[in-house]
This record gives C-alpha cells, sequence and structure tokens, in this order.
C-alpha cells in the first residue's frame, strides 16, 4: 500500500509539464473563441461547434494514439493549433470554421497526449492526470483575459508553440518509465467494483461525468460580477482538480469521491450570493474529475487515450443542452444540483470500489 502512496518523480514531473501544455493550449482555444464570438452574429454556434470538435473527436484520437504509441500527438497537436490562431487573424484558409475545426482537433490531440503521459507512467495514482487536467482552467481564463486586449492572434501562435520542449520532455519520461516497467498498460488502476459489468461502470462513470459538465454551468453565482471574481471562480475549479487527484492518493479514492461530492452540495446551494462559500463549493464539485477518469481506466486500462475520450464525451453530453435550454430561477437550479448530486454519489457508490485499509 505504501508504494500506491508514494510519489513517482518522473510521473509527478510529466503531470506538471502537461499542465504548462493544457495552459497554453486552452490559452489559445478560449483566445481564438472569445475573438470569434465576439463579432459573431450567431454567438451560440461557434461555443457549440467548438464543444463538439473539441470533445467529441477525443475518443477517436485516443484510439489512434493508443494503437499507435511512436505518434507524438502533442506536437502534431500544437502544431494544429499553432496554424489555427495565424488562420484566425489571416484567413490563411477559406470558410469561416475551417481555423475553428483545426483549432478543435489540435486541442484533442493534446488532450490525449497529456491523458497518455500522465496515466501510463503514474502507476496506478491519480495525482499526475489531475494536475495536468487542472492547468486547463487556468488556461481558460487566461485566453478569455487574453482576447480582451491588444495581443494579436500570431503572438497567441508563438505562445503555443513554447509548448513543443515540454511535450518531447514529457515522450522522454514516458519512454524511460515503460522501458522500467516492461508494461505500458495502466494496470495500477483498479478503483472500479468487480462486481459490476465493465459496461455498467463505464455508463454510470460517463453519467457523472456529463452531470459534473451540466452543473459546471449551472451552479449559482450571482455574485461573480467582475473580472477578478471570474478568475478566483476559475481558480477554484483548477485547485479542485489537482487536490483531488492528491487527496485520493493519499486517503482514498472512495472517501475523497463521496465526502467531496456530500460537502460540495450545501455550499453550491447556499453559495449564490457569497463568494468565498460559493468558491468552497466549486472546488469541492470539481475534486471528482481525476475519479471518474480513474474509474473509466480501471475497466480500460489498456487503452487509456480512449478512456479518456470517454470522459470528453461525457462532457459534451453534460454541456451540450445549455446552449438550448437554462433554468433561470436559483430555486430551479438548486433543485436540480441537489437531485443530480444525490445520483452521482449513488452511482459512486455503487462503482467505486472499497478503499483498502491504510495500515494495509
Amino acid at each position: 500500500m505504501k508504494k500506491r502512496f508514494s510519489l513517482s518523480l518522473p510521473g509527478m514531473a510529466s503531470g506538471w509539464l502537461y499542465f504548462y501544455i493544457h495552459f497554453v493550449t486552452e490559452v489559445i482555444c478560449f483566445y481564438c473563441l472569445s475573438r470569434a464570438v465576439g463579432d459573431s452574429a450567431f454567438l451560440w454556434i461557434f461555443p457549440l461547434i467548438y464543444d463538439a470538435l473539441a470533445f467529441v473527436p477525443h475518443s477517436l484520437i485516443g484510439y489512434l494514439s493508443d494503437k499507435f504509441p511512436k505518434i507524438s500527438f502533442g506536437i502534431i497537436g500544437v502544431l494544429m493549433m499553432a496554424f489555427a490562431g495565424l488562420d484566425f487573424g489571416f484567413s490563411i484558409l477559406p470558410g469561416r470554421y475551417t481555423a475553428l475545426v483545426i483549432l478543435c482537433l489540435g486541442n484533442a490531440a493534446v488532450h490525449i497526449s497529456g491523458a497518455e503521459n500522465t496515466l501510463r507512467i503514474s502507476r496506478g495514482r491519480l495525482s499526475h492526470s489531475a494536475v495536468f487536467v487542472s492547468g486547463g482552467s487556468f488556461g481558460v481564463i487566461s485566453g478569455r483575459l487574453l482576447a480582451k486586449t491588444f495581443v494579436p492572434h500570431w503572438a497567441v501562435s508563438l505562445l503555443v508553440l513554447t509548448a513543443v520542449p515540454f511535450i518531447i520532455l514529457a515522450d522522454m519520461y514516458r519512454k524511460e518509465s515503460v522501458k522500467d516497467n516492461k508494461d505500458s498498460a495502466c494496470t495500477g488502476f483498479n478503483y472500479a467494483s468487480d462486481k459490476l459489468p465493465a459496461m455498467l461502470v463505464l455508463l454510470l462513470a460517463v453519467t457523472v461525468v456529463a452531470v459534473r459538465g451540466y452543473m459546471g454551468y449551472g451552479i449559482p453565482t450571482s455574485w461573480n460580477k467582475t473580472i477578478v471574481q471570474n478568475v478566483l471562480l476559475y481558480c477554484a475549479m483548477g485547485i479542485g482538480k489537482a487536490s483531488g487527484g492528491i487527496l485520493a492518493d493519499i486517503f482514498g479514492v472512495k472517501r475523497i469521491a463521496m465526502l467531496s461530492a456530500t460537502l460540495a452540495l450545501p455550499f453550491l446551494l447556499f453559495g449564490d450570493k457569497v463568494m468565498g462559500v460559493s468558491l468552497i463549493g466549486v472546488m469541492l464539485f470539481s475534486m471528482t474529475m481525476s475519479i471518474t477518469l480513474a474509474l473509466i481506466v480501471s475497466v480500460l486500462p489498456d487503452t487509456p487515450g480512449l478512456a479518456f475520450g470517454f470522459t470528453t464525451i461525457g462532457l459534451f453530453i453534460g454541456t451540450a443542452p445549455i446552449f438550448f435550454f437554462r433554468f433561470t430561477t436559483v430555486l430551479s437550479n438548486c433543485v436540480v444540483i441537489a437531485v443530480l448530486t444525490v445520483l452521482c454519489l449513488v452511482a459512486m457508490q455503487i462503482i467505486i470500489r472499497k478503499d483498502e485499509k491504510k495500515n494495509a
């Protein structure tokens, strides 16, 4: 059991390398998206297309990455996004949505690269992938803020290219780890209940992800009215995502999953007008991210890229309805959040394996 709690230096290094890679990925994506939406007559079309093309293809790209591990999808993705940034600025290719499609597919390729590296090198720990994913929250708000400045598209394209040496170094860590272990499968992930069929675990885990995606838009935050408050909101999300994986490695996956989701509910319900209360709820609510990923990898240990793809499909399923329908009152939002949280708790109670004793 002690082996599970110990930290692998190359593994954590990969996590932090991909924290930065994920950060600059979301910076360019939300910089370009914010600029495009700003002058669009159909404000909801660009974000909807972005969510569809950035989330859904992950599973296919993940499958290809699992099948062809020598291909650096991270490098490919970064180059695609850098070109898309230039296309947004200079209209190199014809078509209003061409750059958006390239940007989204590049985004998906980088995400899959990050998942492959941090999951395969982690030996069953959640911390590495949690740190990687958390970088996205900081990148989203940074990209949105950057879009409001005078910074040109080409400068943001140069920024995303700085991720290339980070990807190369992370790939080196991964190759060394696989060579040492002689096993690139994620066999250390064993957090799903063995009393249920794998497909049922997968379905319920994706459902929890979808609920988290929906609730991310539905959380009542009427206090969020300034730039500083918006930055704090995204920082709380990022901190929650990272700390969820780290705490799960220390105290147990099931304990952290059930405790964080349960404690988050009252803070989310009563934090509509109180920033501090709401931020605690958002942070706790975000902690389940790495746990749902670990559950899916537990039933798909040989294909972590595909497993990560299922989580992004869940996010799209959860966020897509927001573009067409939203609850308009705080009371209705609170009722929906309470019901969905209870459903998530029941699902996680069923599909997560009981934690081992710390002295085992």
